[in-house]
């Protein structure tokens, strides 16, 4: 659903700190502080990721899932993936 660097370029494009994305989605800094800290995809209760997801969209995120196109064809930043050697 939304993976950990998603989340912390997120806060980066709107310029928050973990504290001020806590407060827009309604959870604990501890639970935001463990989500970020997750490795990969964030593991967590769909209420607590739903949240996540909903307070990003309100601040004018879209987030991108892997090989899927932007919704509203904006600018944005993409991983590309690493070639294997």
């Amino acid at each position: 659903m939304i993976t950990s660097g998603q989340m912390r370029a997120a806060r980066a494009l709107l310029g928050i700190d973990q504290k001020t994305l806590a407060d827009l989605s309604g959870l604990s800094l501890p639970t935001i502080q463990r989500m970020e800290a997750s490795d990969g995809t964030v593991r967590g209760m769909v209420d607590s990721l739903t949240k996540v997801v909903q307070a990003f969209d309100r601040a004018g995120i879209e987030l991108i899932g892997e090989g899927a196109a932007s919704q509203t064809g904006g600018r944005g930043v993409r991983l590309k993936p690493i070639p294997r050697a």
